[in-house]
């Protein structure tokens, strides 16, 4: 079974060793990904809800790229520097996924890669063999 790769073009991804996603047989992998932009700087330091919005459109773009959709998504893992921002998440996140409704489970940490950073969002996708 081959492993496709998706890569962003950051330079992170070589120095670390770390694909954006990968894709073995049916399954997609997503990293953790925090909202930036094309030049991999922070997108709006400190908002919840514009940082979700970004980190989702990323992975869907990652997803894409890898043949596969929102609706393959089976998991995701919010990882979050405030709990009190679980709700703004939350909503966000149910704009992506609405009915497709994948496993969910988020989680406070004490920090992001970097301060400005207030969520990174990991997710998983099985596409069905007749895709």
């Amino acid at each position: 079974m081959g492993r496709r790769r998706v890569s962003t073009g950051t330079e992170w991804e070589p120095k670390v060793g770390y694909s954006r996603a990968v894709r073995v047989g049916n399954r997609v992998l997503v990293s953790g990904t925090t909202a930036t932009d094309e030049d991999g700087n922070p997108v709006a330091p400190g908002d919840p809800e514009i940082q979700t919005r970004r980190a989702l459109e990323i992975i869907r773009e990652a997803l894409e790229e890898a043949g596969a959709d929102l609706e393959h998504v089976v998991r995701t893992r919010m990882y979050v520097t405030n709990a009190d921002d679980w709700e703004t998440i939350g909503e966000v996140h149910g704009e992506f996924f609405g009915e497709i409704r994948p496993a969910a489970t988020m989680v406070e940490v004490s920090g992001l890669i970097g301060p400005e950073y207030v969520v990174e969002i990991e997710a998983e996708a099985v596409v069905p063999a007749d895709e």
